[in-house]
């Protein structure tokens, strides 16, 4: 099934299985995923295919800098009829949620999504209001035109589970992708392969893998390896270690597997963790990412032996 869906998404974006593939161990871990690449490379066109390919309702937020809070998670209107406040949702219900440059959206608009996020959940006037399962923010930004942008927070970071660039497409790619037509029409007639009740299901299933003592305890040193680095002011938080292990087993249900290896942790390290690290700015100018330091933390630490798998 996860092969059936990534073959759909790749009628559309053609040449990324390896993105695709991300994007969907993402999906299937419940987590929420960042795309960050220059325009035109297919950001959206990933997201929009992805949300095609499910039988789930998928919603579309372009930021703004003119954007409220209220018009991500919705308001509380007066109804004369009844005398009563009424919950009126916003875009952010829905099971995949495609926020189009999250970076051009102001802080406070941004810290709409911080609960939603993580808990899974809206508070609005001290009443939650819980998101349908399964939930996930796909992300966009462009890191290179920053005129009237705003970072995203550290802590917005973290809450994504993975952080992608699309990249430019190979030269057969291309072509191919010139060959088939308009994007547009493609994803309109892009026919969903998952319901949303197998989607539930594999979600279950992946989250059931065995995963060994000493693979947890490799996996918890790879983090935290990261953490006290000469090069960086800020290491993986405990959430990193989270969303690794749920990435690493979807990995390896894709796979056709019932318990985990060493190369599913190494596989989804560096797009899992590199996000959530800063790094100083001595070490910024020697080139130096945090990308380098998940790679150098993947060397340094050593691989459980099959014995202890």
């Amino acid at each position: 099934m996860f092969a059936a869906l990534a073959g759909n998404v790749e009628r559309v974006v053609r040449g990324k299985r390896e993105k695709v593939e991300l994007a969907l161990t993402c999906l299937l871990a419940e987590g929420h995923l960042l795309v960050e690449d220059v325009p035109g490379v297919g950001k959206t066109t990933l997201a929009r295919a992805l949300s095609a390919s499910v039988e789930a309702r998928w919603t579309r937020i372009q930021f703004t800098p003119d954007l409220l809070p209220g018009d991500i998670t919705g308001v509380s209107i007066y109804n004369q009829g009844t005398g009563a406040f009424e919950f009126h949702a916003g875009p952010i219900f829905a099971n995949l949620a495609v926020a189009d440059e999250i970076n051009r959206g102001s802080p406070k608009t941004q810290s709409a999504l911080l609960e939603v996020m993580e808990e899974r959940r809206v508070t609005v006037e001290g009443v939650p209001h819980p998101v349908p399962r399964p939930f996930m923010v796909i992300a966009t930004q462009n890191p290179v035109d920053m005129d009237g942008t705003y970072p995203l927070p550290e802590a917005q970071l973290d809450r994504f589970l993975m952080r992608i660039s699309m990249g430019y497409p190979d030269h057969q790619a291309e072509v191919a992708l010139l060959a088939g037509g308009p994007t547009g029409a493609m994803l309109d007639r892009l026919p969903p392969v998952l319901g949303r009740e197998d989607l539930a299901r594999m979600i279950d299933f992946a989250g059931r893998l065995h995963v060994a003592p000493a693979l947890l305890d490799y996996l918890v040193r790879v983090v935290a390896a990261t953490r006290g680095h000469p090069d960086l002011r800020l290491g993986a938080s405990p959430r990193a270690g989270v969303a690794l292990l749920g990435a690493a087993r979807v990995r390896a249900a894709a796979a056709g597997r019932a318990y985990l290896v060493p190369e599913d942790v190494k596989a989804l390290a560096v797009p899992v963790i590199a996000h959530r690290l800063i790094v100083t700015p001595e070490a910024e100018l020697r080139g130096r990412t945090g990308a380098d330091v998940v790679e150098e933390a993947l060397r340094n630490v050593p691989t459980p032996q099959a014995a202890g798998v």
